[in-house]
């Protein structure tokens, strides 16, 4: 006689098809440990019954729990949990894109009694002009200059954080019925806001340089109605850590003249001028929109970001600024103004690239040929698989205790080829890392193996 099943039959209550929610219950209950190692699941017809959805609804949902490795099929007998109980403690967030922590109590004290003594009471009794004051546009400019880039202040505007200039560049650039074009993988960010705004969003074929100019030209001839953006990141891009060759750029941006599109140029990964690498503002400043920010070279906690603009669109991005965020943190701005003119960015900046370094030569020491090559050490890398394989991982490393940036979260186009998983490397402590990355390696050497998880996850 066989044992009745344990769980409590239940869809998730997020939108989706059937199978998508019943696939994400049993998810959810199998890596939190509500249900064990070895439990049965319920038979598929009486599950279909008790849920009131189809048989083959089912079948499809089981399917996917086991090409994910959480569920094992037993010929005659059923369908049983396949994973252990392996966590323990708190979950190691590799998910969290971040500079390493190199700020110190006490050079954070040294700062904040620095603008005590020099601190401007006007700045904090009144609201600063649409997108920011003068002086603190001027010093933003100024390390946008140490980035190689040559920024009028009278054309910077100061955005909280780079995600809201994002949102602000999509706007200005789009209105309400446009559509961004961007590489099949992208910044998860991205895709939310233009998702949000409701833009029409297309995401195109990429290869180890990011965007093909081919698949841009092609959907750029097709495209009507609103205006065209291409959202692009083309230095250490975010997920896949591809740079663009000045020649891909050029390309780029010739065809995005032919066919009159904005490009939106996010480039907060670019931690060091590269002039050999100029970036898609230089090259062509009257139809780019160039963001940057503080979160990702200097401090998480500095939300600042902003966005150089072309003189026609500016009058359009400061319209959304009034609609969306009236002022920047006026303590985020003296912090930033004290550390430029004392030569803390500096420092802190050659820090955090030090420290990109040790973690990435820790990285490759786990996982090896299995990252893809980057021209610079970032805060993430970029593990390239098909996509069924990248959401086994995902499922399997959380069973385990890891998160990983989900792969879905950051494909704008599934239907294209070329997906992986994202391993943010920056966030967790070295301990926690080096645990992490060498759980991530025991999942990829299993893979290879044949096998679907790791001996110590298998019930």
């Amino acid at each position: 006689m066989r044992l009745p099943s344990p769980w409590a039959p239940r869809l998730a209550p997020e939108p989706g098809a059937p199978s998508e929610r019943l696939v994400a219950a049993l998810s959810a209950d199998i890596i939190d440990g509500r249900l064990g190692s070895g439990a049965r699941l319920p038979a598929h017809r009486d599950l279909a019954w008790r849920l009131g959805i189809g048989v083959g609804t089912v079948t499809k949902a089981y399917a996917v729990l086991e090409r994910r490795g959480l569920v094992r099929s037993v010929r005659g007998s059923g369908t049983f949990v396949a994973v252990a109980e392996a966590r323990r403690g708190p979950l190691i967030d590799l998910s969290q894109n971040v500079p390493a922590a190199v700020l110190r109590e006490r050079l954070l004290s040294r700062t904040l009694s620095a603008i005590a003594r020099r601190v401007d009471s006007g700045l904090f009794n009144a609201y600063p002009p649409v997108g920011g004051h003068d002086e603190h546009r001027r010093q933003m400019a100024r390390w946008f200059a140490g980035l190689g880039i040559a920024a009028d202040p009278a054309r910077l505007l100061l955005t909280v954080g780079a995600q809201h200039a994002i949102a602000v560049a999509f706007s200005a650039a789009c209105g309400r019925d446009g559509a961004i074009y961007t590489e099949a993988q992208t910044y998860a960010g991205a895709i939310a806001l233009a998702r949000h705004q409701g833009l029409r969003l297309a995401g195109l074929a990429m290869d180890a340089e990011g965007l093909l100019p081919e698949a841009l030209d092609r959907a750029l001839a097709r495209h009507a109605g609103g205006q065209a953006a291409v959202y692009l990141m083309p230095t250490q891009q975010n997920p896949t850590t591809s740079t663009m060759t000045r020649a891909r750029r050029e390309a780029i941006i010739a065809i995005c003249r032919a066919r009159d599109a904005v490009i939106v140029e996010d480039d907060v990964y670019t931690l060091a001028a590269a002039p050999e690498l100029p970036a898609l503002v230089t090259l062509a400043p009257e139809r780019t929109i160039y963001v940057n920010g503080l979160s990702k070279t200097l401090n998480p906690a500095l939300r600042i970001g902003a966005l150089l603009l072309p003189e026609g669109l500016r009058g359009r991005a400061e319209a959304v600024l009034r609609a969306t965020a009236l002022m920047v943190s006026s303590m985020s701005c003296a912090v930033m103004q004290q550390w430029l003119l004392d030569g803390t960015a500096e420092t802190v900046r050659r820090a955090i690239q030090d420290e990109a370094r040790r973690r990435n030569a820790l990285a490759r020491s786990f996982l090896g040929a299995a990252i893809a090559p980057a021209r610079q050490d970032g805060h993430h890398v970029w593990l390239p698989m098909p996509q069924p394989e990248a959401e086994q991982l995902e499922t399997v490393a959380r069973a385990l205790g890891v998160v990983v940036t989900p792969p879905a979260s950051t494909t704008a186009a599934p239907e294209v080829a070329g997906a992986g998983v994202r391993l943010c490397i920056g966030a967790p402590s070295m301990a926690e890392l080096t645990t992490g990355l060498a759980t991530i390696a025991g999942i990829l050497a299993q893979r290879s193996e044949g096998a679907s998880l790791p001996a110590a996850a298998i019930g």
